[in-house]
């Protein structure tokens, strides 16, 4: 992503589950100056599955050197799968959704004017049974 956004990322977000991706990307961006954020849900009952596991103890989160958190809501995370799914034809699932949740956010607000770089991280294919399709 560093490199075919020719170096212009000033940020980047991902929804939190084993930390495993939010910790790597951080390790390689934030020494380029890249802000990086985890997102975590806003109720334990939401239905972004996968993630919400925002705690001390996990692992690849230890050493991350995060800017800061933000919190989307279930509801956020399905508008947005939808709305990658009919704009960019990119079928996603709630996580890649709760990406984009964060960060719009993130570009109303605190990355204005930014360059937010986000992974697609699953497939719409799992949730055609859930609510997220109906």
């Amino acid at each position: 992503m560093w490199a075919q956004s020719g170096g212009t990322v000033t940020a980047f977000c991902d929804f939190i589950g084993s930390g495993g991706t939010l910790a790597g990307v951080t390790a390689y961006l934030g020494p380029k100056g890249v802000r990086c954020y985890g997102i975590d849900p806003d109720k334990p009952d939401h239905p972004i599955q996968g993630g919400g596991y925002s705690m001390p103890d996990l692992t690849h989160l230890k050493t991350a050197d995060l800017a800061g958190t933000v919190t989307v809501s279930g509801r956020d995370a399905a508008e947005a799968a939808r709305l990658l799914a009919r704009t960019e034809g990119i079928f996603a699932g709630y996580s890649t959704g709760a990406n984009l949740a964060g960060a719009i956010q993130l570009l109303g607000g605190l990355e204005q004017g930014g360059t937010i770089a986000i992974v697609m991280c699953d497939s719409g294919l799992k949730y055609l049974s859930t609510d997220l399709w109906d």
